[in-house]
Order: structure tokens, then sequence, then C-alpha cells
């Protein structure tokens, strides 16, 4: 799992996030409610055997998080048991699995979802707004750590600090591991911790943890909690009912957070079962009590969590507290869509009704950073950054933040092809083979038929990025079937018939005809100073940009400057009149999803663009999701209008499905 975020985005196997279809989203943003106390151990050997882990707790793992489940106890099963040593600063795991197929993989495109392995994850802040996460992970054939450079406690983990040892006789195999946690590891404070384990079978991969969430290598609000126990001290136990006056009778994962009133480093979620129910163990002293999320995003819907204050409880070692019912009220949190859009007659009060808008989802959705510009009557009207770069950091974004834009790359590329074209640099309708053989898949002679044109209208018969062995899915040219693999190849022959690298051609024919130098399409010392951060459910991730320009997803750039290509695509300039016609037809009509309802009006891709029909008129746009960045552009044509918005963060899919209702539709305008 380690790799699974960087290799994606470095591939851009995350893609695009296209404008037009609307995609379920759930966010996880809250601790998940497993939580241990973690008692002393001595004269543990790391070698498998865990005959030396007497009288410690066993803790199942019997959350299957994937599609993959177990079938039975023998198909896979486990638990494992934690503990410390405080004269060593270590903290130590052991784990036992019950496997009836064990899967070694001696490859050399040996990964974490291709065998069995381990996977155990430590924030040792352990701060309530997130922090950095370490996973140590382990299989037979390959281990590895994942660390938050944003996050000085990780930065300098290394296996050095690690000692791990796999046992394994018959169906059962057993792992300790033995970590050094240095001044982190002190009696009394919390830490959050979670583990999964891979499990490799003819049927498929899957994983099981000990708690929920995902993304728990690099998300610590997906992580459980322990607090460390002194020598022989008693735990206490805590109960209570919190009743949930919830009119819409949906279920939100209502969760409660405990704070040591003496130390609030120290601190657990607990989960609060369906009948309002919760329990939990502590070690004895003063605790306050509170709601561990106030926002909680479900679907479609954002529903606000309340409670009164509650008095401090006491905990007594080795005693029952039971605290007094409380009522908790679920309502649902306000969207802001006004009924018609601000941007056709904006003023000062839109300005406000924005700005309040997109700083409320902030707040919905965890959302870190967000750079905005809308145009009006074809030129700029506003620009507005809100936020922060880097959540860790708490760094303010500024007018010269550069965010990702992820597939917004795709249509910058093609509009500067399209002017090699006009040129007769390239025929769009000239096999590509012809200019540039494709090894990686003259395997399959249908190939031979792709052309430019069936790129930019997404026509390759290509997946959106291969998994492996690169193939072709339907003949090219007779379907749509979105790839920015058929990007990257096109990228490759416009290198070779122009004998430039991608980063001048288009400095050439995108970035200085538009005056956008402050647009950046591969890493470079400039960027790297301006960049924005991307986030993992409102934690920074550990992502670069890339060393070479990708021409699906690559390009860098701010709200502000690439409104220079939006007003250049609006006012039909740089290419002839016959291009943009072209551009605008209809080349792909999306196919039909199941269960999903027909859009009133006609939705197709055209050459690069996404173009849908409107009351406002012809309507042309991209987006992009590189997963830790999510953007969007639209241009109202008829209407010389538009916006664009960057955004920093995995979770602000539904700020950005709305923005085209508070700018321009309005909440009653359904497509």
């Amino acid at each position: 799992m380690e790799n699974r975020y960087i290799g994606l985005k470095n591939m851009a196997q995350l893609g695009c996030c296209l404008l037009l279809i609307l995609i379920s989203t759930r966010v996880t943003l809250a601790h998940n409610g497993a939580s241990a106390l973690v008692y002393p151990l001595r004269n543990i050997k790391i070698d498998g055997d865990l005959s030396d882990w007497t009288g410690v707790k066993r803790r199942i793992l019997a959350l299957a998080q994937s599609d993959i489940k177990p079938q039975n106890a023998e198909d896979f099963s486990g638990y494992f048991m934690i503990g410390y040593n405080l004269g060593e600063k270590t903290l130590y795991v052991a784990i036992e699995i019950t496997d009836s197929d064990y899967v070694v993989d001696t490859t050399r495109q040996v990964g974490w979802n291709t065998q069995d392995g381990v996977q155990v994850c430590l924030d040792v802040r352990h701060l309530v707004e997130g922090s950095g996460v370490t996973a140590y992970s382990y299989s037979e054939t390959r281990k590895y750590i994942d660390t938050n450079k944003w996050d000085t406690a990780t930065k300098q983990i290394v296996w050095d600090k690690a000692d791990i040892k796999m046992v394994r006789k018959g169906n059962k195999r057993t792992y300790e591991y033995k970590i050094y946690l240095g001044d982190a590891l002190q009696p009394g404070r919390s830490m959050g911790f979670d583990m999964l384990v891979f499990d490799k079978d003819a049927d498929g991969f899957g994983w099981n943890a000990w708690g929920d969430g995902e993304g728990k290598y690099q998300n610590s609000h997906a992580l459980g909690d322990i607090v460390f126990m002194k020598e022989n001290e008693k735990e206490g136990t805590l109960t209570g009912q919190m009743k949930i006056v919830n009119t819409h009778k949906i279920k939100v994962p209502a969760r409660l957070r405990f704070t040591a009133t003496a130390s609030p480093q120290t601190w657990i979620v607990t989960s609060v079962d369906s009948l309002g129910n919760y329990s939990t163990q502590l070690p004895g002293g003063s605790y306050t009590v509170a709601l561990s999320e106030k926002y909680i995003p479900e679907e479609a819907h954002v529903y606000t969590l309340s409670m009164p204050s509650q008095p401090n409880v006491k905990v007594k070692p080795s005693g029952l507290v039971k605290i007094p019912a409380f009522s908790a009220t679920v309502t649902e949190a306000p969207d802001l869509v006004p009924d018609k859009g601000v941007l056709p007659t904006f003023d000062n009060q839109s300005a406000r009704t924005i700005d309040n808008f997109i700083e409320t989802y902030q707040q919905y959705y965890k959302i870190p950073g967000v750079s905005l510009a809308l145009i009006k009557d074809g030129k700029v009207i506003y620009h507005k950054v809100y936020g922060v770069k880097n959540s860790m950091t708490q760094a303010p974004l500024n007018d010269s933040t550069l965010f990702e834009a992820a597939s917004i790359t795709k249509p910058v590329f093609a509009y500067a092809v399209q002017r090699l074209a006009e040129r007769g640099l390239i025929d769009l309708d000239k096999p590509l083979y012809q200019y540039l053989p494709f090894k990686d898949i003259e395997y399959d002679d249908r190939y031979k038929l792709i052309t430019a044109r069936h790129v930019i209208t997404h026509r390759t018969g290509f997946p959106n990025w291969r998994d492996g062995k690169l193939v072709i899915n339907f003949t090219p040219g007779t379907q749509f079937g979105y790839s920015g693999e058929g990007f990257q190849y096109l990228q490759m022959v416009v290198k070779s018939i122009t004998g430039k690298s991608t980063i001048q051609m288009l400095t050439e024919e995108v970035l200085d005809p538009l005056d956008m130098h402050h647009t950046f399409f591969a890493r470079n010392d400039r960027l790297m100073k301006l960049v924005s951060t991307g986030h993992f459910n409102n934690i920074p991730s550990s992502d670069d940009p890339t060393e070479a320009p990708g021409m699906a997803f690559s390009m860098h750039t701010e709200a502000l400057e690439f409104t220079h290509f939006m007003l250049q695509l609006l006012n039909q300039k740089g290419l002839s009149p016959a291009t943009y016609a072209n551009m605008l037809s209809e080349r792909s009509p999306y196919p039909p999803k199941d269960g999903e309802e027909k859009p009133k009006y006609k939705v197709y891709m055209g050459e690069s663009l996404e173009v849908r029909e409107s009351p406002f008129g012809q309507v042309f746009g991209h987006g992009g999701n590189n997963g830790d960045f999510r953007c969007q552009f639209e241009v109202y044509k008829d209407a010389r209008m538009g916006y664009v918005i960057f955004t920093n963060s995995s979770t602000a899919y539904p700020l950005i499905e709305k923005m085209r209702s508070v700018l321009v539709e309005g909440i009653t305008r359904k497509f």
C-alpha cells in the first residue's frame, strides 16, 4: 500500500475527474474509534515465537476492508498483541495469522499487493488535527517504510530502528515487530496505531485491519489510539449513552473524544454504536468529553452533530464510571447554493456569497487550500485564494502559490498539438505509428489505427492507465474510452516530429504567446518554492512534482494565470475558426452508466474539451484529479463567462461539483 498514491499520481492513474460525471463521495476524516491500553513488557525476543508473550491481551483482526473477504477462519484469521519496554524505548507488536494459502512473490515486480504481508502504522505525535504516519510494511521478499516528510517526527525513521521477524509453520505464521520510538514513548501518553494484514490468494488480494479507515499508511485519521500505561497501573472503565436526535433517520458515525485534563496530548476516540451506547477503558484521571467531529460528510450531504457541554468525568482505577445519558442532535448542514447563480449579476455581495460558500465547504470537508478566478463579459472580474499550502506547517496560500492541474494538462497540450497541425507539422488523422512506432503495444496490430484525433477525443482503445501490460480494449475510433495512456503516446510522437523537448514546444506554442510564465510542467527550483502541498484527508502528501513532463497530468499553475488560456479559447484566438468548430463539436458521446439518470442537456467530448449544452448556451471545460489535488474549469461560451478552481485536497469534489450552481446555474438547475 505504501506506494499506491505515489505511483498512481506519478503515472496520473487517478487520471481525470470528468466534469459532469457525478461521483458518489464519502469522506473519511475522523479517527476510527478503536483504542487499546498498552502495558510494559520484559524479556521479549524477536524470534517469531510468541510463547514469551504470556498474559498479554489478544486483539482480533476482524475488519475485512477489501472486496475480497475471508471465506472462513481457515482461509484467513488473526490477532495481534502489543506492549512496550520503557528502558529500551521500544514498542513491541506480535501478530499471528492463520492462512490456508500462503503466497510469496519472488519476481522483480514484487509490490505491496503481490504477496502476503503485514503493515504496522504509527502516528507518534498524535495531534488532534492530524500528523504524519510511519508505516512499516513487511513481506517475505520486500520491506518498506512510508513516512510523511512534513512531520518532523517521521523524518529520521529508518529500518535500522526496527527489528522484524517472521516464522511460518503449516498454515500459521507469526510476525514480531520491535520499533524504537525514543522519547516519544512515555507512560501516560497516547499515540496513533493500526495495522493491516495483506492476504494474497487465488481469488484475489484482500486485507484485514484492527480499526476502520482507509489509507492508513499516510492518514492518521484512519488509525486507532493506544495509551501507554505505567507499571502495574490499573485502568478504569467508562460507559454511557448518547441519545441521538436524528430527524433525517440516517446513520452517522458518532464518536467521542476523551482528553486527559492534566495532559491534553493524551486522548482517545471511542465509537458510539447504533443504539447510542459507548464504552472504553482509560487510565485513572480526569477527562473532558467532546465530539470527535462536528461535520460528518455522507455521500451528497453534510450533517452537523452537536451536543451540550459535558462536565469532566473522573475515571477511577479498577472502577466503573457511568456517565449520565445525554442527547446529541443531527442536523443537515446548509449547502449554501443560491436559487440563482451570482456570476451573471456579480457585485460585492456576490463576492461575499462566494467567499462564504468556499470557506464553509473548506470546514465541511477539511479542504486546506483553494484558488479561484472568475470571468464575466470576457474578462477576469474576481480572483482569490483561501486557506493554507500545507495543513501541517500552516503556511498560507498567496497569489503565487501553484497547484497541480492534473488532467487539465490535457486540453493545454492538445491546443499546442492543434497549432502544430495547422502548420502542417502533424496530421491529426494520420496513424501515429507512421510517425513513431510504439513498442509497448506493437503486438496488437490495431494500434496502427490510432491517430492524434483519436487521442484528443479519447477513442484510442487504451485504458486510462495500464495495469502492467498495455492493452487495447476496443478497436480504435469506434467508441469513447477516457485514456491518459493515449496522451503519453502522442507526447512521444510530438517530441519525435518537432525534435524539441516537450517543455520547449509548450513554451513556444502556449506559455510565451499567452504570457503564462508562472506555469510549469515538470519539477524545477522555482516550482518547488511556489508549489502547494497536496492532501489526502487533510494530511499533507509526501509526493513531489514529477521530474519529467506528462501531458496527461503534470501541469502546475494557479487560477488567475490559467484564465489566460480560458480567455484564449473563449475569444477563439491562436487557432482557426474551423479548428475551434472541431474542438467544440461532438466527437465522442458519453455512454450512459448503469443506473445513471440521463442528463437533461447534451454532454459529450469534443477535441480535448468536455462540452455540454445548458440554459446559458454551450459550455466547455475539463476537470482534474491527481488524488491529492482536484480542480475544474468551465467556460460559458455564449454567455462569455466562466470560472476555474484549484484545490490541494482529495476531499474537494463536493465543493467543486457545486461551483457551477453557486456561480451560474443556481440550486434549481439540474442536469
